[in-house]
């Protein structure tokens, strides 16, 4: 599997998310302004300070995509021979991105999974190497494959 196509794949993903959160963004940020030049009634301004608080709800998911693409571009993806960032291990028969958190995608006819080190299951598979197992929400699972 060549794994800059799969960090490629990722960046890609991650910079759809963006681009369709800012445009969220954007079109609750538009509907929030008022237009200032004829009397105002209580409920625009009721209906701009909601879109106003959406708007800001909107803001968070922009700046965690942005986040993620400035971590993906600054990973290794380079061959990996214990769990770290930047492998992709094979567990439980599906295939996992240890790198940022993301759905479910394909790549070159693969199916991953993006996980962060934040995940559990990358706190219980950390360092160990292909063959060896871990313990898993009250379970052995076996780590089949480091790349």
């Amino acid at each position: 599997m060549d794994k800059e196509r799969v960090k490629q794949t990722m960046l890609e993903l991650e910079q759809h998310q963006f681009e369709a959160s800012e445009d969220t963004y954007l079109q609750y940020v538009s509907s929030a302004r008022l237009d200032r030049s004829e009397p105002i009634e209580n409920d625009e301004l009721a209906q701009g300070a909601f879109a106003r608080d959406l708007s800001e709800a909107f803001d968070e998911p922009v700046h965690a995509h942005e986040e993620k693409i400035e971590r993906l571009r600054r990973i290794d993806f380079g061959p990996k021979s214990v769990v770290e960032e930047g492998a992709i291990i094979k567990v439980a028969g599906r295939q996992f991105v240890v790198a940022v958190a993301t759905d479910r995608f394909t790549c070159d006819g693969n199916e991953l999974m993006g996980i962060s080190t934040a995940a559990p299951l990358y706190a219980a598979v950390e360092g160990k190497r292909a063959g060896e197992t871990a313990r898993f929400k009250g379970r052995d699972i076996k780590i089949e494959a480091v790349i």
